[in-house]
C-alpha cells in the first residue's frame, strides 16, 4: 500500500467508524430509521478523496480474502475460498436490482471493502464503502454492509410506497465519483479458446498465441517434443499421442482463431445488470501456464 493509499483509508475510516461501526450489529428495518445517513459536509469531504487504487509493489494476494499465505502465482489461496466469496456476492444481487444497477465492482484492502456501481440511466459512479472487521473475511464484510443498505432500503419503501424514492434515497448516502464509466466497466476482453493442456505438452505459453510466427513455434515445438518423447526413442507412447493431439489442436486453432468474449477486471470482482451475476477477476491478458 502506498503512503497516498495508507492516507486515504486513515481519513475514509475515520469517516465511517461513527457511521457503520456505531450501528447496531441487530440492525433492522426499526433501527434502521434511526441510523444517520452520510451529512452534506461529509459526502463533500469524501468526495475530494479518489478511490484508492492497489500498489503494484503490494504482496500478491488472494482475491477472495486478501491472505498471502500459500499464494504463488494462484490468483487465490483455495477454489473454496472463491466460491464462498461468489456466494455471499450472489446472494446479494437482489440490493444490486433494486438499486438499478448497470455495472457494479467490488473490492478491498486491509481496512476497506468497496463496492462501485453505476445505476441505469446515471454517469456518475456511485461508491459505498464499509471498514474491515477484525475476524472476519470480505465477504462477510461485504454480507454486512449490503444487508444494512438493504434495510435501509426497505425502511424507505415503507415508509414512502415508492421502490423508486427508496433507491434515491440508498443512492444519495453513498460518495459520488466523477470518473469515466469504465471504472466499473470493464472493455471486452478475448481469450483464446485453446485447451490449457495442449500447451503444456508442448511447453509453450499463451503469449506465444498472439504471435505471428505462431505455426513455426508449433512445429518446432512438437518436434522437439518428439525427439524426447517418441517411442522408437524410448519415449513414451501414451504420452507422445498425448502430444501428438496437442500439436493437432493448437495447428488447427492457428488456421481457424476461436476467442471466447467477456468482461472483467484483473483485480476487481465485477457485476453485470443484464446478467445479474458476479464475475470473478479476469486476466486483461493471456498468462503462462
Amino acid at each position: 500500500m502506498t503512503v497516498w493509499g495508507t492516507f486515504y483509508e486513515v481519513m475514509m475510516l475515520s469517516f465511517l467508524l461513527d457511521l457503520v461501526v456505531g450501528w447496531p450489529r441487530n440492525f433492522s428495518p426499526v433501527n434502521a430509521e434511526r441510523a444517520t445517513p452520510v451529512d452534506g459536509r461529509m459526502k463533500k469531504t469524501m468526495n475530494a478523496l479518489p478511490v484508492p487504487v492497489p500498489d503494484a509493489k503490494e504482496p500478491k494476494r488472494c482475491l477472495s480474502c486478501g491472505t498471502t499465505e500459500n499464494i504463488g502465482r494462484k490468483r487465490y489461496c483455495s477454489l473454496d475460498c472463491r466460491q464462498k466469496l461468489r456466494q455471499r456476492l450472489d446472494m446479494r444481487c437482489g440490493l444490486l436490482q433494486a438499486l438499478n444497477t448497470r455495472y457494479a465492482t467490488f473490492y478491498f484492502s486491509d481496512l476497506l471493502i468497496v463496492m462501485d456501481l453505476l445505476p441505469r440511466g446515471q454517469k456518475e459512479i456511485h461508491s459505498f464503502f464499509y471498514p474491515r472487521t477484525p475476524g472476519r473475511n470480505p465477504g462477510e464484510d461485504f454480507s454486512r454492509m449490503a444487508d444494512i443498505l438493504g434495510e435501509t432500503w426497505w425502511v424507505e419503501q415503507r415508509r414512502t410506497k415508492k421502490r423508486y424514492f427508496a433507491t434515491l434515497y440508498v443512492l444519495d448516502q453513498a460518495v459520488r465519483n466523477r470518473v469515466p464509466p469504465q471504472a466499473v466497466k470493464p472493455p471486452i476482453i478475448h481469450t483464446p479458446d485453446v485447451r490449457p493442456a495442449s500447451l503444456v505438452y508442448l511447453n509453450l505459453e499463451k503469449s506465444n498465441l498472439d504471435s505471428p510466427e505462431l505455426r513455426k513455434i508449433i512445429r518446432d515445438a512438437y518436434r522437439h517434443q518428439v525427439k524426447i518423447h517418441h517411442p522408437d526413442l524410448g519415449g513414451n507412447a501414451s504420452m507422445f499421442r498425448k502430444i501428438h493431439q496437442a500439436y493437432e489442436d493448437l495447428i488447427r486453432w492457428a488456421g481457424k482463431p476461436i476467442f471466447i468474449r467477456h468482461r472483467g477486471f484483473p483485480d476487481k470482482w465485477f457485476y453485470e445488470g443484464d446478467k445479474d451475476r458476479w464475475v470473478q477477476p479476469t486476466p486483461l491478458h493471456p498468462q503462462g501456464r
